[in-house]
């Protein structure tokens, strides 16, 4: 029997769910990827860091393909159209992918299994992208667990070593090129994008060594992991949206020793399959909050505002700074995700929705289900979220975690000259010409946003404050 192993979010051969049962039941088997103009069509942008991330990997994985005798198919359309009729061309009997838990991409499977069966082709979704699933961790009622602790309590209790096994693939089921289609891999232009260098290298390769670069670090993790300036996080988030590396080499490193480091690292892996699974649960997320009870609260809809937001003219030197790092590079420290988000939604009071598009748009590692669960957490409109009531202050945040203002003087050049101990408001005692007077002030929103929180969870519209600037 032949098959064919479609590739979507595993841009890799190795520890592959779907190529490893391809390879078990298959005489032969073949690879693929499409190029999905229903996703494509959408971005704004002809040169997506993002495509060039994917182009880089696949680039990859079609050489090592070659290496073995095979190919790497790439096609350019619709997947419910290319992936069928690639397959009856083939002749294949089976076409093999790793499950995704994305709301529209469930919808697109279950149309290409449709499509599949209409040609009399069989088709496997399989477990690949998460250790365990949504419906592998309940709680004891059987219900999808709402809080992260329960979760990653559950998560332990279910997890077996098996779990983290290697997803071995046999190097000698694959289709030989002359029994295959004579394509290259098109180049961008012929997709419609340019090229734009990622802020890391896509590929297997590049993302093992940055696993091997954060294995000298873990143990310092938990230390380090809140600092910009410090280089302290894995930056392993883009490999793993994107498959080059598999979720289970991740979490067996995180096994690798029992520093708190490593225990501390794994934790926030559990996010991630936590995040995975409430998108998976409860898709009603993905346009509205996880408690119905905050989509009543009076967001402003200032375009200026968060026009200062998105292109770091704030006043505020570490929402500033961590704004001018993302739109020049498409990656953001997770400390500071939480404090730009805070910002947008605790101080200028705007709707959570805005920044989570503009993080759609813009990250390299953008993953619906990370981007989603940590807008919602900062709003305090998701599942186990901030409370509303506890709002960065994020001039404290910028002593606390920039305390020297390293990272401020890499991305905002205006306060370059000024000390540590100036540096992080410079408006009142030091003055800062050429930079951007402060936006809003702190204390002052922050108690209409409290307001505006207690108004939505009254349901009592006379109670909203008014949160223009």
């Amino acid at each position: 029997m032949d098959g064919l192993v479609w590739l979507r979010r595993d841009l890799r051969l190795h520890d592959h769910a779907a190529l490893s049962r391809a390879t078990e039941e298959c005489d032969r088997v073949a690879v693929c990827f499409v190029f999905d103009t229903t996703i494509l069509d959408a971005l704004a942008d002809r040169d997506d860091r993002r495509v060039s991330f994917i182009h880089d990997s696949l680039a990859e994985v079609a050489a090592e393909l070659a290496g073995r005798g095979s190919r790497l198919l790439v096609l350019h359309g619709d997947p419910v159209t290319e992936i069928p009729q690639l397959a009856s061309r083939l002749g294949v009997k089976k076409v093999y992918a790793n499950r995704d838990y994305e709301p529209a991409a469930k919808v697109r499977d279950e149309r290409v299994r449709g499509e599949l069966l209409r040609f009399g082709i069989d088709s496997e979704f399989v477990k690949d992208h998460v250790i365990l699933e949504s419906q592998e961790v309940r709680s004891q009622t059987g219900d999808a667990l709402r809080v992260f602790t329960p979760y990653q309590r559950a998560w332990y209790g279910v997890m077996q070593e098996s779990d983290l096994a290697e997803k071995a693939v046999r190097s000698d089921r694959w289709m030989p090129a002359s029994a295959l289609p004579d394509w290259t891999l098109p180049s961008l232009a012929t997709i419609g994008f340019s090229y734009q260098a990622p802020w890391l290298p896509g590929g297997r390769a590049a993302g093992l060594q940055q696993l091997a670069g954060f294995r000298t670090k873990v143990s310092h993790y938990g230390e380090k992991r809140d600092f910009p300036a410090a280089e302290g996080t894995s930056c392993l988030s883009v490999h793993l949206r994107h498959g080059t590396l598999s979720t289970r080499e991740v979490f067996r490193m995180s096994y690798e020793d029992g520093s708190a480091g490593h225990q501390k690292w794994r934790s926030e892996l559990i996010w991630r399959e936590f995040y995975q699974m409430i998108l998976d649960a409860f898709p009603h997320v993905v346009e509205h909050a996880f408690k119905p009870e905050y989509d009543r609260v009076a967001w402003g809809d200032d375009p200026e505002v968060f026009e200062a937001w998105r292109s770091g003219q704030t006043g505020y030197p570490i929402v500033d700074a961590a704004m001018r790092c993302f739109l020049a590079t498409g990656w953001m420290h997770n400390r500071l995700r939480m404090v730009v988000a805070s910002f947008l939604t605790k101080d200028l009071l705007l709707d959570w929705r805005l920044g989570e598009a503009h993080f759609a748009r813009y990250l390299l590692d953008f993953d619906l289900a990370q981007n989603n669960g940590g807008w919602q957490w900062s709003a305090s409109t998701g599942c186990d979220a901030q409370p509303y009531f506890r709002i960065f202050n994020p001039i404290l945040q910028s002593r606390k975690f920039d305390a020297e203002g390293e990272f401020i003087r890499e991305w905002v050049p205006e306060l370059r000259g000024l000390a540590a101990d100036q540096i992080h408001w410079p408006h009142d005692l030091f003055g800062a010409p050429g930079y951007a007077p402060p936006i809003v002030d702190h204390g002052v929103q922050r108690d209409r946003a409290i307001r505006m929180f207690e108004a939505a969870k009254a349901n009592d519209p006379r109670q909203i404050p008014e949160n223009s600037q």
